[in-house]
């Protein structure tokens, strides 16, 4: 038994070394930093020790902003993408025919790169000089007038920049789903059906109840992935998100780094610390919830 033990750890020993040299020395490292004032990243030093970084990082209006577009980004993007992605894998199986044809339409916007549909998206929705774009000559249609997407109201940049998340995440959604579906046993369907069961019933009380480990998998890495969605935003409103009031707590971290507000490791720490904070913090009321509606086999 000792020696399957040793033999155990022995397999364990590569993972746990390049986890603890690209995981956990680095968090261990951004957490240290955070607490250093004035560190400057040349030199190696610092005037003192404290919460500053953390007090300036929290009153200052371009992280606020970011918390605020971040938010509503994971409210509304998580839920949506997940309830679509549902919806179409239902319809999905029920086509077994051409289910692996859809299956890969709909997977093609996950394998192609994030700017390029980024660019896409921005063709779609941006004003300019020669034309309204394509979104508002659906508007047109309606009677609405113009809306400037890219460089208008906060609102209407937001609408975009969820949808835009919604598109990018929503196939690899639909492909684990499906997958999820596929692999219910047809005997309880069948079981349901002998006995009359409506279809929502038989949704509500075995389908749902089935796939919820994966439901709820897609739920936690789609908020992990929420929080740390930069390169959705650089996609449509470019490097200057600060500017068109639609950075993230990434993007927020990337130019304390390296951006126009760039030199200031120190408060990049402090955000990226209290970034991890939120993830750990809704991670665990998402293990919370699933210990009641989770149901494994």
């Amino acid at each position: 038994m000792e020696n399957n033990n040793k033999k155990a750890w022995l397999y364990l020993l590569p993972a746990m070394l390049f986890l603890g040299v690209f995981m956990v020395y680095p968090l261990v490292d951004v957490f240290i930093y955070s607490f250093e004032e004035g560190y400057n990243s040349a030199s190696q030093t610092f005037f003192g020790t404290g919460t500053y970084n953390y007090s300036y990082v929290l009153r200052d209006p371009y992280f606020l902003q970011a918390l605020k577009n971040t938010f509503i980004l994971v409210i509304i993007t998580v839920p949506l993408s997940t309830l679509i992605a549902l919806g179409i894998s239902l319809g999905l199986s029920s086509v077994k025919a051409v289910r692996n044809l859809f299956q890969t339409i709909y997977f093609l916007p996950y394998v192609t790169n994030t700017l390029a549909v980024g660019l896409v998206f921005m063709i779609l929705f941006e004003k300019t000089p020669y034309t309204d774009g394509f979104a508002n000559l659906v508007l047109n249609i309606f009677g609405a007038g113009p809306i400037d997407f890219i460089d208008g109201p906060y609102a209407a940049k937001m609408f975009v920049l969820c949808f835009y998340t919604i598109w990018v995440v929503m196939p690899f959604k639909i492909l684990i789903l499906t997958s999820a579906l596929a692999s219910v046993n047809p005997d309880y369907y069948n079981a349901a059906q002998v006995d009359g069961t409506s279809k929502f019933r038989i949704f509500t009380k075995i389908t749902l109840p089935m796939i919820s480990p994966m439901v709820f998998y897609l739920v936690i890495t789609g908020f992990i992935g929420a929080f740390k969605a930069y390169s959705d935003a650089v996609a449509l409103f470019g490097t200057e998100l600060n500017a068109a009031g639609m950075n993230t707590i990434v993007g927020y971290v990337y130019d304390m780094l390296y951006g126009n507000s760039g030199g200031y490791p120190s408060y990049a720490s402090a955000a990226a610390i209290i970034l991890f904070v939120i993830v750990l913090t809704v991670t665990n009321i998402n293990l919370l919830i699933s210990k009641k509606y989770v149901h494994y086999k």
